[in-house]
């Protein structure tokens, strides 16, 4: 049983001016689908059928309210101005299309029109709605965020963790669940046990409400009082439209696994047809004019594909879709800057320092994380921070790693910073699809900047077992998008989070927990930034050790133990970008290389270093280059089990077999 929501009455002349708007998506699917068999386009995913929810949610909001569509939801984009000329290119992967080829049909935003698209993996873009609508609260904007998805995406995390930080946050947010039956072939009767998707709202504290999605007058009122609703108590909301998938979940995939009784039956409720003929039964047209409106709208499609279709292919260099990956950083910093007084600081402390002093030079950066409020974060980073910054900017999440990294990136689309503390960088792994597929992938595909730091405490050597000990960079160093750093001393764990706070692209930030309170030095009071570049701790003849983080005190103790050599020792400090020119330097230094790191050996960073060398300074190499990692074996939570685990316990004999080749 649908709750009932009928619509209020309307004038002859509103109605009929919605008509155009309602049946646009349509002519131009039906095109597009005649286009699919001609080889003009790759994919398309059909929404015949369900046009009634994307247009009569779109024209219920304001122009500058954002949406956040997915694959079926064509009457977002015609409804919001999109130019059909470029939204044709897009679907064709010209070069005028949004993503420029980058990437095919929906998954494109557009900040002008206020979209932001899809990733296929479906869930993460409801997260992304957090961002935004904290946004509008924190600035104090009358503005809610439209966020649809598909019955198949409420089974995902990223669902139940967006509803649980938009209900614990109070965020404007209306989540539209256009449930069609099926998720590809799987019917809901295999997807959920719950009578009512919108039953699920209960279990966040949130309103829910179910509808009929083929009624587009219904859904529009529906959206329309919703958003009031949202406005006046602050409060997110879930709508569910019932409707029906008229074709399959692509076209490839066809509708064979439908009964065909399902199918009928939902063809009678054809959202078109059935405004069609409320037109015609109260006389405010005839089916003539109506195929008249059909036929101009026709017209524009032709005009506009025939313009997509002779329009060029993106001609993009290696140079330039290398340099897209990432937006342009510009240090803040004077060449002509004056040493400032310093102070001493423990490594926690500098992180500390950069984090109170870029929150005081960015008033809108949001610091985000379990426990950072009151509690100051379980390593005392962010003691007292709520005292200078207040709630809003400092901000307890839930358990909701994913929906956080999300929300980051709707923060950055409207252009405000922020940096999340995962408790641990084990973590991390829970946030994963945001962090490598929602987040990294974002600025290439729409050219938004994302600036986003991801502070991560990491590493061995403190006794707390598997999970909680892990050094992950080699995930993230995969994955273009992310910068990565991983400073060793407290004057670079400064300065490399005040650049990775300044930068305009998301940074995976390594703080090594075993250095948090055991290094300590001489820090600038000042804000700096520490460039993109490597550092020489030392420069010797005997051999080179190529390293970073815990590896750097490794390779300071052992040149301190054996003072009879020679060693240079290279501190990379970011590990994307790479600094290889002052790799070559220090290969040249002395022909021999060990790659120290403190995660496993097999497939750690260390053999993309090896291989770098290999290829680039062979010419160099007195001796093949050796790297010393730790076991491939989780790390042990006994102590000595520990330190047999760690690359440390290796590095004499390392160093060793190298010296004698």
């Amino acid at each position: 049983m649908l709750d009932r929501y009928s619509s209020p009455p309307h004038s002859s002349a509103w109605l009929l001016e919605q008509y155009p708007k309602l049946l646009f998506p349509r002519v131009i699917e039906e095109r597009m689908l005649l286009l699919l068999k001609q080889g003009g386009i790759s994919k398309w995913f059909s929404g015949i059928g369900q046009e009634g929810i994307s247009v009569g949610a779109t024209i219920a909001l304001e122009p500058d309210e954002f949406i956040l569509p997915l694959h079926r939801n064509l009457g977002v984009f015609v409804n919001r101005g999109v130019p059909l000329k470029r939204l044709f290119c897009q679907f064709m992967g010209k070069a005028e299309g949004f993503t420029r080829g980058r990437d095919r049909s929906f998954h494109f935003c557009t900040l002008e029109h206020r979209i932001i698209g899809m990733i296929s993996h479906l869930g993460p873009h409801f997260c992304t709605a957090l961002g935004i609508a904290l946004s509008h609260k924190l600035r104090g904007e009358e503005k809610i965020v439209l966020a649809l998805g598909g019955d198949g995406l409420t089974s995902q995390g990223d669902f139940h963790e967006a509803l649980n930080v938009a209900s614990v946050w109070k965020l404007p947010v209306l989540f539209i669940i256009e449930n069609n039956g099926y998720a590809l072939s799987t019917p809901t009767s295999e997807q959920y046990a719950c009578k009512k998707l919108s039953d699920r709202a209960k279990g966040y504290g949130i309103p829910g409400l179910t509808i009929d999605g083929n009624d587009f007058l219904a859904v529009h009122e529906a959206v329309s009082s919703l958003r009031k609703k949202i406005l006046k108590t602050g409060m997110p909301y879930l709508l569910e439209c019932e409707t029906f998938r008229m074709r399959g979940h692509e076209e490839a995939s066809g509708t064979k696994y439908v009964p065909t009784e399902l199918m009928e039956r939902w063809a009678r409720k054809d959202p078109i047809l059935r405004f069609e003929a409320r037109l015609i039964e109260e006389g405010m047209v005839t089916p003539s004019e109506l195929n008249d409106v059909r036929e101009e709208l026709k017209g524009e499609v032709e005009e506009a594909l025939e313009y997509a279709l002779a329009a060029p292919y993106s001609t993009i260099s290696v140079e330039e879709e290398e340099k897209s990956v990432f937006a342009p950083y510009v240090s803040r910093e004077s060449q002509n800057s004056e040493p400032s007084q310093t102070h001493e600081l423990r490594y926690v402390d500098a992180i500390r320092e950069a984090l109170y002093q870029s929150m005081e030079e960015n008033p809108e950066l949001i610091l985000m994380g379990q426990d950072v409020a009151e509690y100051g974060g379980v390593f005392k980073t962010s003691q007292d921070f709520v005292q200078s910054f207040g709630r809003d900017r400092v901000r307890n999440t839930p358990l909701c790693e994913s929906a956080i990294v999300g929300a980051s990136v709707g923060l950055a689309s409207q252009g405000i910073s922020s940096v999340i503390e995962m408790q641990f960088a084990d973590f991390a792994s829970t946030a994963f699809t945001q962090l490598v597929n929602n987040l990294a992938k974002m600025h290439y595909r729409s050219g938004i900047p994302m600036p986003v730091t991801i502070r991560m405490p990491t590493g061995a050597g403190v006794g707390a077992g598997p999970f909680h000990s892990q050094t992950s960079e080699a995930w993230f160093l995969h994955c273009p998008g992310l910068k990565v750093g991983y400073p060793s001393n407290p004057v670079d764990a400064k300065g490399m989070l005040i650049t990775a706070l300044r930068d305009p692209n998301p940074v995976m930030f390594f703080e090594h927990k075993l250095l948090y309170r055991r290094e300590k030095e001489e820090v600038p009071v000042a804000m700096y930034e520490t460039p993109f570049t490597a550092s020489f701790v030392s420069r010797g003849e005997d051999c080179t050790i190529i390293t970073y983080g815990s590896g750097v005190r490794w390779a300071k103790d052992f040149a301190e133990a054996h003072p009879e050599l020679s060693l240079t020792i290279l501190d990379l400090r970011w590990l994307m970008p790479l600094d290889i020119a002052a790799i070559g330097d220090a290969v040249k230094d002395t022909g021999r290389v060990v790659v120290l790191h403190e995660a496993a050996t097999f497939a750690g960073f260390g053999g993309e270093l090896a291989s770098i060398i290999g290829e680039q300074f062979f010419e160099h190499l007195d001796a093949p280059v050796l790297r010393c990692g730790s076991l491939h074996t989780p790390v042990p939570f006994e102590r000595s089990l520990e330190a047999q685990y760690l690359a440390n316990s290796r590095l004499e004999e390392t160093l060793q077999r190298l010296l004698n080749y």
